[in-house]
């Protein structure tokens, strides 16, 4: 049987205006409306206003979790006010079902000067909880947060990870038919954000969820549904996560891929990847193919700024959630290259075993100190995440435990 719907949007809009004074003046023009009944166009944008949130509609059942995506002033925070009332709507409207809490701050509505344990009391009366029910789940609220010792505390010389903690505790045992948080738990230590989402997962059983996070791992294994938003509108929602998680971190990659951090000692050019040149020019998203198990075949142009006798280079692979995956430093292979005004670096990475998706590649040259072999004395340049490449076909290929093996070359130009 199909779960019931507790929170619906239907065609929600908010307008700001960028202007305190003028916005001021709007809104008593708006109540005048609103009395007289001017019949005054409400699509219509006055000077300096903006829509923050623009024609959004969505459903979340019970025991589904609804993922925000987007970058910072895509309209989340907003839409979220908009739901949980804090802020009338302009067009549109929200209906809820059952009892709701939301996580949209780090103080999640505690009173500073009131102790944890008297927070609770007014939190879980605030929610419509009785004084025998709130009695019943306290112990379960206070061990969950893990702030016995300091429960009796004023909430305001609690730490922001104190905070999260007993708000999430709150809002976890008070039995929520509707669960909003926004990035409360970012500032989290990963112990209790681990044990957070297993709760998550569990009030999911019995509650709609909406969650924001600019964590996309935490999306992936949180969600079942998502909406990517941009500018106030939804610009793809549904339930292919990847599919909203690769639009939103396509969001960083609209102009050149990588961030060139340093580039005092060389500089770098000429890229190729498998025979494939990388024109960033001619194309700043450019990605190049390769198979599961293959050979990545790295080459750059290297033009030294200093006099060094040897450098080597770091090649380092980072996931889309720009977690690295894999480190290869040429030194450790013997893989040192003499200094040379212009020199082609080449280094093969053979039989390549990582998981399909999309990976990038930071390039970076650095010389040891002297009496340490394996310590960088200096980093002569740094082009993190230049070059995207993509792996595929892992489901057909025979399992093999190497990772990769490494094959370094150098050539001199005279």
């Amino acid at each position: 049987m199909e779960q019931e719907v507790l929170i619906k949007a239907e065609g929600v809009s908010k307008k700001f205006c960028k202007d305190l004074n003028l916005g001021l003046f709007y809104g008593l023009q708006d109540l005048g409306s609103s009395v007289f009944g001017s019949g005054k166009n409400e699509r219509e944008l006055r000077k300096k206003e903006f829509w923050a949130v623009d024609d959004i509609n969505f459903e979340v059942r019970r025991g589904e979790c609804l993922g925000l995506l987007g970058h910072n002033g895509a309209g989340k925070s907003t839409l979220l006010k908009v739901i949980t009332g804090l802020i009338a709507p302009d067009r549109g409207k929200i209906t809820m079902k059952g009892r709701v809490n939301a996580l949209i701050e780090l103080t999640a509505g505690f009173n500073p000067i009131l102790t944890g344990r008297e927070n609770i009391y007014n939190n879980g009366a605030v929610l419509g909880l009785t004084d025998k029910e709130i009695r019943a789940k306290y112990d379960d609220i206070v061990a969950f947060s893990e702030l016995e010792e300091f429960i009796d505390t004023p909430v305001q010389y609690y730490s922001s990870g104190m905070k999260v903690r007993l708000g999430f505790s709150v809002a976890a045992f008070t039995e929520p038919d509707v669960l909003i948080l926004d990035e409360v738990l970012a500032v989290g230590d990963v112990g209790f954000r681990t044990k957070s989402f297993n709760k998550t997962l569990e009030i999911m059983q019995k509650a709609a969820v909406i969650f924001v996070s600019h964590s996309m791992t935490d999306v992936a294994r949180t969600c079942n549904q998502v909406m990517f938003m941009r500018h106030g509108r939804s610009y793809y929602h549904g339930t292919n996560i990847h599919k909203g998680i690769d639009l939103y971190l396509n969001e960083f990659n609209n102009s050149k891929l990588g961030l060139i951090e340093t580039q005092d000692g060389a500089a770098l050019s000429n890229f190729v990847v498998n025979n494939q040149n990388i024109n960033f020019e001619k194309d700043a998203k450019q990605v190049v193919n390769i198979p599961f198990g293959d050979t990545i075949q790295l080459k750059f142009d290297v033009a030294l700024k200093k006099d060094y006798s040897e450098y080597f280079a770091i090649i380092r692979i980072s996931d889309k959630d720009m977690k690295i995956v894999g480190s290869v430093y040429t030194n450790r292979f013997n893989g040192y290259f003499k200094g040379a005004d212009q020199s082609t670096i080449s280094i093969d990475l053979l039989n390549t075993r990582l998981i399909n998706g999309e990976y990038s590649i930071t390039y970076m040259l650095a010389v040891n100190k002297k009496d340490n072999s394996f310590q960088i004395e200096e980093f002569l340049t740094i082009y993190r995440d230049y070059v995207k490449f993509k792996i595929e076909g892992l489901e057909f290929a025979e399992f093999s435990p190497v990772f990769y093996e490494v094959n370094t070359n150098q050539v001199v130009n005279d």
